[in-house]
């Protein structure tokens, strides 16, 4: 199984499980390498069904404090974008199911070659793309060429996002769209869930594409709320925090961090399916 086929595969079987999925991300290199890697390798067994793996860059825009922290130390450990492929094909001689979705900024793939990224992104087992800051007036630029390299570009929908813009939003998203909870940048509000849900239900009767919520999800209540009317939930910034948090004074992993991230993914999808169960009896 290869590209596309995870993501579709993947929301197929969680419908059929009459559950949401849980999206985690973290960002590759946080806080090196090594570390980084056996988080990645720890998700899905936690209970992480897709992973967002962040590519470090100098000036993540939409990105709340914790995500900027996250890249700082990514950056400052050496991380490149050559590594995140290569953690992404570490990951694969592992895992060949879960969909792993690289997120993050246009820069950085544009200085490293659309041709050669999206050639070797696909060679290593990246699934989908998200690219925060290339509107669809850009799709020629990257999308419609990720689309035939056989990787979904996905992508994001926010509460400012009218009936005029959405048709354009929708046009050549693949995979699943990310409903953006709030406005602003990451992790820094908590979603009003009255308003996702009429959000979703605007959408959901112009796509037939999956929807994941992201953006404020910290807590497993949150995530479990969010879980009744999504088809996926996104939970980043609270996973890099307990990596930060985790740190020794040096900025440096300790026994603790994987631990970190992976007992608060495990609190999340508990909390998850434990709301999808009640939700079904």
């Amino acid at each position: 199984m290869s590209g596309a086929a995870r993501i579709d595969r993947r929301f197929a079987a969680l419908k059929a499980q009459g559950r949401a999925g849980l999206v985690t991300f973290v960002t590759a290199g946080d806080p090196d390498y090594a570390t980084s890697l056996e988080i990645l390798h720890a998700l899905p067994a936690a209970g992480a069904d897709i992973i967002e793996l962040g590519m470090p860059f100098t000036d993540p825009m939409a990105d709340g404090p914790a995500i900027q922290l996250a890249s700082e130390r990514a950056l400052k450990a050496g991380q490149t974008m050559a590594k995140t492929l290569d953690m992404v094909r570490d990951f694969r001689r592992r895992d060949n199911d879960t969909p792993l979705v690289l997120m993050g900024y246009y820069n950085p793939l544009y200085v490293y070659g659309n041709e050669r990224f999206l050639s070797d992104a696909k060679e290593a087992g990246v699934d989908g793309l998200i690219i925060v800051d290339l509107p669809p007036e850009e799709d020629a630029e990257l999308c419609l060429p990720a689309k035939r390299a056989g990787l979904d570009f996905i992508r994001l929908a926010t509460p400012t996002t009218d009936a005029q813009r959405l048709p354009a939003v929708l046009a050549n998203a693949s995979g699943f769209l990310y409903y953006v909870s709030i406005t602003g940048v990451t992790g820094t509000r908590e979603p009003d869930f009255t308003a996702v849900a009429a959000a979703l239900e605007n959408i959901r009767a112009r796509t037939e594409l999956p929807i994941a919520v992201g953006f404020g999800v910290k807590s497993p209540p949150q995530a479990a709320t969010l879980a009744r009317g999504a088809d996926a939930v996104v939970v980043g910034s609270a996973l890099v925090s307990a990596i930060a948090t985790s740190l020794d004074e040096a900025g440096r992993a300790t026994a603790g961090t994987v631990g970190a991230v992976t007992g608060l993914v495990a609190r999340l999808a508990a909390a998850m399916r434990a709301e999808q169960g009640a939700k079904g009896s």
